[in-house]
């Protein structure tokens, strides 16, 4: 089964980002950086990658709650993208932050909370994926 987890790991915005700050996405279009802001933003520390993609995909494909234990071993069979792709740090000037249970926090652009996990050495600095090649 594949992961898109991570731990220890800090997920900064996409170089290319237009973002000056952070932002949270349109609401009320049921897109997917606006279901996974809902969720991250709502307490930090609480979601794992592999927990907030797949809510997010049954949210969006209607996946009825007694259903998802079969569906999430589908799902998680083949590759998924992780949150280095996700549109909070592609476009909306976020970085997300893994502790060691792998659990998310997310944090805006330029915070001093940020800039404390990027000179921590116990904390791997990732970049968000480029919007262009």
């Amino acid at each position: 089964m594949h992961t898109t987890d991570y731990t220890d790991t800090l997920i900064l915005p996409a170089p290319d980002t237009k973002a000056q700050a952070a932002t949270a996405p349109p609401a009320g279009k049921g897109s997917i950086a606006e279901l996974q802001y809902e969720r991250l933003s709502a307490g930090d520390y609480v979601w794992t990658s592999d927990d907030l993609i797949f809510d997010v995909h049954c949210q969006r494909k209607g996946i009825a709650e007694a259903d998802r234990p079969a569906v999430r071993a589908q799902f998680f069979s083949t590759g998924q993208p992780c949150l280095r792709t996700s549109p909070l740090a592609k476009t909306y000037g976020w970085a997300l932050h893994f502790d060691s249970a792998g659990r998310i926090a997310l944090l805006p652009m330029g915070s001093e909370r940020v800039a404390d996990l990027e000179a921590d050495p116990a904390v791997t600095v990732k970049a968000a994926m480029r919007s262009s090649r």
